[in-house]
């Protein structure tokens, strides 16, 4: 499959069509897959842009679907939110591939798996443990990762440090990485998601805004960066 990035102001983006598209694209390419943002395009700063650049960006949020689209880089372009993507990865692979999960706090990481071992019967995580570690433990938790080789990991720690360990984990052993943020959180019901209505009509933004207007100020990029596109400034 050849599919070739697309670059929204220095950050590469892959096009594709369908989330059923990236997995047959990471079937034979382990990567670390980061999502991409209208907040990222903006803002990132120089070394997180490289980041992006030496994995796999994809378009978790509807700007950057946007973007693509201006850009006229497929006839169709799929919004893949993380959130979706990494349970999607474990429907694929769960009778024949393994797991490791990283983030959030214990209680948290503990009930991920609990539900995951339930949803998913036989499913092999050969590992996890939560976000919160010391430099040694970090050191430790590379090596175990290396000594178990999963074939997937998982890491929910919020950008650009899940990104960061990924690359670390990465240099160490090779497999299909997703930094997942808050997944753990939401997939557990700590933290509620739009409703379906508001996400099928790309409007979990609004949503977010109207149950929490303290993020007026970081919505604000959104309608900048949509000006910006408008311009073909993106």
């Amino acid at each position: 499959m050849d599919i070739q990035p697309v670059s929204l102001r220095r950050i590469n983006v892959y096009p594709f069509a369908s989330d059923e598209e990236l997995l047959e694209y990471i079937d034979n390419n382990p990567c670390i897959l980061v999502a991409v943002n209208a907040e990222k395009i903006l803002h990132a700063p120089d070394k997180v842009r490289e980041m992006i650049n030496r994995n796999l960006g994809y378009a978790d949020g509807i700007g950057a679907v946007m973007a693509l689209k201006k850009k006229k880089a497929a006839d169709r372009i799929a919004r893949i939110p993380g959130c979706e993507l990494w349970l999607k990865i474990i429907n694929r692979y769960k009778n024949e591939r393994t797991f490791y999960l990283v983030g959030g706090k214990q209680e948290v990481i503990k009930n991920t798996v609990d539900k995951l071992n339930n949803e998913y019967p036989g499913i092999k995580i050969v590992g996890y443990r939560n976000g919160y570690f010391s430099k040694e433990e970090r050191s430790a938790l590379v090596k175990d990762i290396s000594n178990r080789k999963p074939d997937v990991v998982f890491v929910a720690m919020g950008s650009p440090v899940q990104e960061e360990l990924m690359e670390e984990m990465q240099r160490q052993h090779t497999a299909i990485y997703q930094g997942l943020g808050g997944s753990f959180d939401v997939y557990t019901g700590k933290v509620n998601r739009a409703p379906r209505w508001w996400i099928e009509n790309n409007l979990e933004w609004a949503y977010r805004l109207f149950r929490q207007p303290s993020r007026m100020k970081r919505q604000v990029h959104l309608f900048r960066f949509l000006w910006l596109l408008v311009r073909n400034k993106i």
